[in-house]
């Protein structure tokens, strides 16, 4: 499926290119950091703008025409952020790609995209895209700007197509429903830049701030406590298990993290034990969003706020929840009927408003399925309570969510059944107070049944490490209802025996 022309929601702000954020920046702040690599500045927005430029131009004279799609590949550095910058420069599509995916995956998200460009960015070609002649003025194109492959429960990533008007949306919704940014503020991006962080971006680059890659390009407690030291009005995004581990590092080292400013959590389920133990340590800095690769960062955020406000009869069941609906965006639980179901009914999580992707790549199927009605239908499943705050059931897709990482187990079960002496196997998600759940896979043998350490090798064959399982289960058969469907809830409920 190709883009369709993007809605935007009432009111939202009508930018053509997400680079008019890069461009105005520069004109009316050129000497401010607009990048640090730890500490240190690495670019004012004056020599940021020239910099994409050029590679916005170098792109060009490859024959890179406007709607091309380019992949991103790599770990967080400076340069992530000027690569994808380029590539809207020259109205181009950025395909970004976590670093930590098996290279069959990358090959058929290449494949499947119609990637006609990757960047390598420490290379002598990427050298050369900077010397070239720059693109004067960024590309009018306003269409598709990010295709976010998230897997499907088929074992294939879908290729979720976002536009410029839905990552503008975004942004604004941020600013309304999550937090302000002030203009010495600045983002610090320890989460991968192919996800949550590196949508972000925009949040910052529109008010004029700066962006913060560590030195690491990754997360490391110790470092992002440092870089809270020198460095003021801080935010960032991270993972429930990189809040865990920065809450036990500023904890032991008795750091207090001055000039962290807000750190935005999602991507997976928060213990409450951990949050209140967040909070305690470096104090009530912390926002929650819930969101989707289909509407990005954006279906219900619960404010500093409201992690705030104790003294409210209801706060431990909104600490528990994901919040209220995002500015610019409705939410709705609907049956499998599709009527709306009441306040404390579960149902299905459906969302509706500007930053709802128009559709996935090439899979005019799926598309339909997600997007009925005008709304997108997510896949998990919930319930509103009457002040509309969102608390999520489960997930109807059995969607594992391991360190912040989206993991669906019909994509490991085809990659175990795929091996010779396995029969059958079912995958199931498993309570972790580092992770938020582990995988464990119940496998039925062919024969002689093969070791966990045979299984684990075979995984790291044909699939990212992140999403082998941590555990091996070796059963007789599989519990099955009469439809011969196999009974989940019935492997979880084993998981306490050893």
């Amino acid at each position: 499926m190709r883009p369709s022309q993007p809605s935007v929601a009432p009111g939202a702000p009508l930018v053509v290119n997400a680079t008019e954020y890069l461009t105005k920046a520069a004109r009316n702040h050129p000497e401010r950091t607009a990048l640090y690599l730890g500490s240190s500045p690495w670019a004012s927005y004056k020599d940021l703008a020239r910099r994409v430029s050029a590679l916005a131009g170098g792109l060009r004279a490859r024959g890179l025409e406007p709607g091309s799609r380019v992949m991103i590949l790599q770990r967080n550095a400076p340069e992530y952020l000027e690569a994808m910058y380029a590539a809207w420069w020259a109205g181009l599509v950025v395909v970004p790609v976590n670093a930590k995916l098996h290279p069959k995956e990358v090959s058929y998200i290449t494949e499947h995209a119609g990637v006609r460009y990757r960047f390598e960015t420490e290379g002598a070609d990427y050298r050369r895209l900077l010397a070239s002649g720059p693109l004067a003025e960024p590309d009018p194109q306003g269409g598709l700007a990010w295709l976010f492959y998230t897997s499907g429960t088929t074992g294939r990533p879908k290729g979720a197509m976002l536009s410029h008007a839905n990552l503008a949306c975004m942004t604004e919704s941020y600013f309304r429903s999550v937090d302000e940014v002030p203009a010495g503020g600045c983002l610090l991006h320890a989460a991968p830049m192919s996800h949550g962080s590196g949508l972000y971006t925009f949040t910052h680059l529109a008010a004029g701030a700066a962006q913060v890659v560590p030195e690491s390009g990754g997360f490391d407690a110790d470092e992002v406590l440092r870089l809270c030291e020198s460095h003021d009005e801080v935010s960032l995004f991270a993972a429930p298990t990189m809040v865990k581990r920065l809450t036990e590092a500023a904890r032991a080292s008795g750091r207090s993290a001055p000039g962290l400013r807000t750190l935005v959590y999602g991507g997976g389920p928060m213990y409450q034990a951990d949050i209140h133990e967040a909070i305690a340590v470096l104090g009530n800095r912390f926002a929650q969003i819930y969101g989707q690769g289909e509407t990005p960062m954006t279906i219900t955020a619960l404010s500093k706020f409201h992690h705030g406000d104790t003294a409210h009869p209801r706060h431990a069941q909104r600490l528990a929840s994901v919040g209220v609906a995002h500015h610019g965006v409705e939410v709705a639980i609907r049956g499998e009927d599709g009527r709306d179901l009441a306040p404390g009914e579960v149902g299905e999580v459906c969302v509706r408003g500007g930053t709802v992707m128009s559709g996935y790549w090439e899979d005019p199927e799926a598309t339909t399925r997600a997007l009925r009605g005008g709304w997108l239908w997510t896949g998990d499943l919930g319930a509103l309570d009457a002040d509309g705050f969102l608390t999520l059931k489960d997930r109807s897709k059995d969607l594992i969510i391991s360190g912040g990482s989206n993991i669906y187990p019909r994509e490991v079960e085809e990659v175990l059944l795929a091996h010779p002496s396995v029969a059958e196997v079912s995958v199931v998600g498993r309570p972790d107070p580092e992770w938020g759940e582990s995988v464990v896979a119940f496998v039925v043998a062919r024969g002689t049944a093969p070791s966990a350490a045979e299984l684990d090798r075979w995984c790291l064959e044909h699939i990212a490490r992140f999403k082998r399982p941590k555990d091996y289960r070796f059963v007789e058969s599989l519990p099955k209802n009469h439809y011969g469907k196999v009974l989940k809830t019935e492997l979880r409920g084993r998981l306490d025996t050893p």
